[in-house]
């Protein structure tokens, strides 16, 4: 676990350190900033698996029971990872029995974080032939279950029972050889559990493995009958380019932020979008500062509010500028990512959320979107 998460942190340091050199050439620069922001990126998916396992063991994780479509989830999952199967030139396919039910009730959010899972290890795992992923019911069981089937490089079945121990895989060679924590399973294996399933495996060395998600379907569902057959999910919409990007061109907001450094990278980030920026350090300088601005009759249009700052925090500095009658929107922006933080930042006043690490994209799209609605409404 150590050599995984300071693996990438070496290369962050490493080459940041090397943009301090000024006879780097543009191609050095260039190269030296994709590296962090690779892996930086990668560092964050750790991260969330380390998150998302100490959240289950800590009974953090709360299941709902909605209504899904097996055969929309599951071309959306496979939509998503297409790139990667792309990029490594394999096939990736989604097979439907020839009965499946319209909807089953689980919980859409965690089937999904499952079948991204166990997808995304036969993606890494396999480098000639592809990826199927095969949706059936058994009606006599009252299960559907989605097998991950690859042509990789299979699993001995001596290893199986390792595979879904923390921080765990199959050998300290393969771990080496393409990385990763060892939590992917463990977690989904943990999730299938709380929607009361299960998963199983089956694996043959150098011929590839597949893994079976079986979850409860109950009786009386509605069917859908057709014939048996294998798609093609395309790949997602790409994102727009930077250029793309909204304009806040002339926009006044307000920053709450206590952290130096991402108070000058999200100013940056705002002002490169043409918005003129407030910062302050704390809830109290916030609330000083929103008051002063409708005394003086140049309200801000948005309130950017981290919820965690000394002398008075976000939470509280909602609170009391809603009870001043002051009704700017306001974007919490919280390093809060666990289940319940979003709906405490509603409850305390704020009318959006949002978490670190900022998304520039993002961040600046939310913030359009509401100036455009006030527009609308003043219209």
């Amino acid at each position: 676990m150590s050599h995984e998460l300071r693996t990438p942190m070496t290369a962050i340091l490493g080459f940041a350190e090397t943009l301090l050199d000024d006879t780097l050439s543009e191609q050095e620069l260039l190269e030296s900033k994709r590296t962090i922001l690779r892996n930086g990126r990668h560092l964050l998916r750790l991260v969330n698996d380390i998150l998302d396992l100490s959240k289950i063991e800590a009974g953090r994780v709360e299941v709902e029971q909605t209504e899904v479509n097996p055969t929309a989830l599951a071309l959306e999952v496979v939509s998503l990872l297409r790139v990667r199967a792309d990029r490594k030139k394999i096939g990736l396919s989604v097979e439907f029995g020839d009965v499946l039910p319209s909807a089953f009730e689980t919980d859409p959010l965690r089937l999904r974080q499952i079948l991204t899972n166990l997808l995304g290890n036969a993606i890494k795992f396999t480098e000639t032939g592809g990826v199927r992923l095969r949706i059936a019911l058994d009606d006599e069981r009252k299960t559907i279950s989605f097998s991950v089937h690859d042509t990789g490089i299979g699993i001995d079945r001596s290893k199986f029972s390792r595979l879904f121990e923390p921080f765990s895989q199959a050998d300290t060679s393969t771990t080496r050889k393409f990385g990763g924590t060892g939590l992917g399973l463990t977690i989904s294996r943990r999730l299938a559990e709380m929607l009361g399933g299960r998963i199983e495996v089956e694996s043959v060395v150098g011929e590839g493995s597949t893994f079976t998600v079986s979850l409860p379907v109950e009786s009386g569902i509605s069917l859908v009958h057709g014939e048996e057959k294998t798609v093609d999910a395309p790949a997602p919409t790409p994102r727009p380019t930077r250029t793309g990007l909204p304009s806040l061109d002339g926009i006044d907001l307000l920053y709450a932020e206590d952290g130096p450094d991402n108070r000058k990278l999200v100013r940056h980030f705002l002002e490169r979008a043409g918005a003129r920026v407030t910062a302050v350090e704390n809830g109290r300088l916030a609330v000083d500062a929103v008051l002063a601005a409708e005394l003086l009759g140049s309200p801000f249009e948005v309130i950017l509010m981290d919820m965690q700052m000394p002398v008075l925090d976000g939470y509280g500095a909602v609170r009391e500028l809603r009870e001043q009658g002051i009704e700017t929107p306001v974007i919490a922006l919280t390093a809060h990512a666990m289940a319940g933080d979003r709906e405490r930042c509603l409850e305390a006043g704020c009318d959006e959320y949002s978490t670190k690490p900022v998304k520039r994209g993002e961040l600046i799209s939310l913030i359009s979107s509401f100036v455009h609605a006030s527009e609308t409404e003043q219209a």
